[in-house]
């Protein structure tokens, strides 16, 4: 097992592959074990790094820190510590708004991100409110809360078995990372998308309810060169529901970004 120590804090990581550097960033309380399908893939022509995010996974579950500065900031020495030269940074859901965050505070630092179901902002006050309910529901009964919202996350055709693998893992992260959340509702980066240097691409699930496709497509549509690649019948989570299918989509993302850069 591999530890990274930034900010005080011990982060786990696996390292893995040779070529361009490729840093994999979980959603919100899973971990580094949502990638498992990629990996065999990716690892073949690139330097894969799968990151569990502080309060998650096998990393260590301090009460502080964990904001979306915070986490950035976490990225930023990770990323020196383990020598990662300008890597495509692959985010989901709260890890796309730390890999777009990153790109627009350290673009120095990225060589492409690929926000994957990111909520680059949330489309409606009604969705916004829904939010905030949520994270004052996490606190009188987390495991109830995270079981009946989770199941929402992914498209009928998912398996019950993947359904209740994610609600153990979110169950099992720490508290700590329930104010990202709220955090996360405030969390708007299209004013500031028409000034990214760095490379994305937006990858989306055609079935997410949790964070429309719209919204991919209106942050890509503010972003000089950005692109929008849909995968179908899937909800929140692509990379898990298809991992056939969002790996081909990923592998040609990849390539495209570093052709941009």
């Amino acid at each position: 097992m591999a530890f990274v120590e930034v900010r005080g804090t011990r982060l786990y990581y696996e390292d893995e592959g040779a070529g361009p550097a490729v840093l994999l960033l979980h959603g919100w309380g899973t971990s580094g074990r949502v990638w498992q399908s990629q990996l065999p893939d990716l690892i073949r022509d690139h330097r894969v790094v799968t990151l569990d995010w502080r309060g998650c996974g096998r990393s260590d579950r301090p009460a502080a820190g964990n904001t979306i500065a915070g986490n950035v900031a976490d990225l930023v020495e990770v990323i020196t510590a383990l020598g990662l030269e300008k890597p495509a940074v692959v985010g989901s859901s709260m890890g796309a708004v730390f890999g777009t965050e990153l790109a627009l505070v350290r673009p120095d630092l990225v060589g492409g991100v690929v926000a994957v179901d990111g909520p680059g902002y949330w489309p409606s006050k009604g969705m916004r409110d829904k939010v905030h309910e949520v994270t004052a529901a996490l606190l009188a009964d987390r495991p109830g809360l995270v079981a009946s919202w989770v199941a929402n996350w992914y498209a009928p055709a998912a398996s019950a078995a993947l359904v209740d693998w994610t609600i153990r893992q979110i169950v099992d992260s720490a508290g700590y990372i329930d104010p990202l959340i709220g955090e996360s509702a405030t969390w708007d980066p299209r004013p500031r998308l028409p000034e990214l240097s760095v490379p994305i691409a937006y990858v989306h699930g055609e079935l997410d309810v949790q964070i429309p496709v719209e919204v991919a497509r209106t942050c890509a549509a503010l972003t000089p060169g950005a692109s929008v690649h849909v995968v179908a019948g899937c909800g929140h989570l692509p990379h898990q529901e298809d991992p056939v299918a969002f790996t081909a989509v990923l592998r040609d993302v990849l390539a495209s970004l570093r052709v941009v850069a």
